[in-house]
């Protein structure tokens, strides 16, 4: 079985792949992990409970794990702030989103969300006309994935603790001055809450979302590309994604409460290494756990992207990635942590780095 570990889906998504810039792909392509950037994850608890969060959202993050839960979030107004350096810093993930209510019945959302990479040296000129290494040449670029989703959510009169959501979704990338991309997308997403039990649907790209590259010509002319093929513009598609899960909320003796999760995401864009797996689709679950004193603070822990990896000695075995999650809430100022590795193999002897997310929302009544 092929392994796809998140650490080379991240690069793929953040632009560094050589397929993005390499010549001669199809004028339109479908390649796999497209717009991985959007599935990196956002917010302290999410991020401390595994990612699962489908039907648990009820916050400013609703509208990027599920926007059908802006509806649900216990005041008017709620912002979520979140930076995140993965790798040992070199990449850098932010987040804003803010959500709306608009009555008891309604609500709107907007998440801004950027991942990239930072001061990547170009050397091509690093070679003087005269043939001596000037360091005054070396130029410096950015390879960054933005994504600007416009949410709405509402609640169905109807059908008691049922409510429905859907993004706008803009997503612009970039490669320093040599080529970028412009694309559209919509998601959609469903929450019922009954007896204690919360369901949750989440499909994204429901549509497919289309990232168009335009190749710079222009910026790829120099001695080091003398003998490269010229990249072409190409149309790049995203296929549909769905997650579904549930989760339960038990009281507990002393103030205390426990939340259980579960989510199942699905992929359709071909053959990956999860724990169920085929070419037409692919099932990757995942659990989290909160627990609660007071409604003021909180321990998490999740478990998910489980994976076979494939040792230096031949021997396969299953891995899984873990996280440990923190959070305190008072006065509608929350305040989250989470301890996640983005990679379930070691290189060599040696485990991946820690990855710490912060978080810091604020509910304004």
């Amino acid at each position: 079985m092929p392994h796809f570990s998140s650490y080379k889906a991240l690069l793929l998504s953040a632009g560094l792949s050589l397929a993005v810039l390499s010549p001669a792909l199809a004028q339109t392509t479908t390649p796999k992990y497209s717009n991985e950037f959007l599935n990196v994850g956002v917010g302290g608890r999410a991020l401390g409970m595994g990612k699962v969060q489908v039907s648990l959202a009820d916050d400013a993050t609703a509208g990027y794990w599920n926007p059908a839960g802006l509806v649900s979030q216990k005041n008017k107004y709620d912002g979520v702030l979140m930076h995140s350096e993965l790798f040992s810093g070199i990449v850098k993930n932010d987040y804003a989103g803010f959500g709306m209510k608009l009555d008891d019945k309604s609500a709107l959302g907007v998440s801004l969300i950027r991942l990239g990479v930072d001061d990547i040296a170009d050397t091509r000129n690093l070679v003087n006309e005269y043939g001596y290494i000037d360091y005054n040449n070396i130029r410096y670029f950015s390879v960054a994935d933005y994504a600007l989703l416009l949410s709405y959510a509402r609640q169905i009169s109807s059908i008691e603790g049922l409510q429905v959501g859907a993004n706008a979704k803009v997503i612009y990338r970039n490669i320093g001055s040599f080529a970028d991309a412009i694309g559209f997308g919509i998601d959609a997403g469903v929450q019922y809450r009954r007896n204690g039990w919360q369901l949750g649907l989440m499909a994204r790209d429901i549509t497919t979302t289309y990232n168009a590259w335009t190749i710079h010509r222009d910026q790829f002319e120099g001695p080091a590309n003398a003998l490269d093929q010229m990249p072409e513009n190409s149309t790049e598609i995203t296929l549909p994604l769905f997650v579904f899960g549930g989760s339960r909320l038990i009281k507990l003796p002393g103030e205390f409460t426990a939340l259980a999760a579960l989510d199942m995401e699905l992929s359709t864009d071909g053959q990956r290494n999860t724990l169920v797996s085929s070419k037409a689709v692919n099932l990757d679950p995942r659990a989290g756990l909160e627990l609660g004193y007071k409604n003021l603070v909180y321990l998490r822990g999740g478990v998910g992207n489980a994976q076979q990896v494939q040792s230096f000695t031949g021997s396969e075995t299953w891995k899984v990635q873990p996280s440990l999650g923190l959070g305190v809430a008072l006065s509608g100022l929350r305040l989250d942590m989470a301890l996640t590795r983005l990679a379930v193999e070691k290189l060599g002897q040696r485990s991946q780095p820690t990855s710490i997310i912060v978080s810091l929302g604020y509910g304004l009544k």
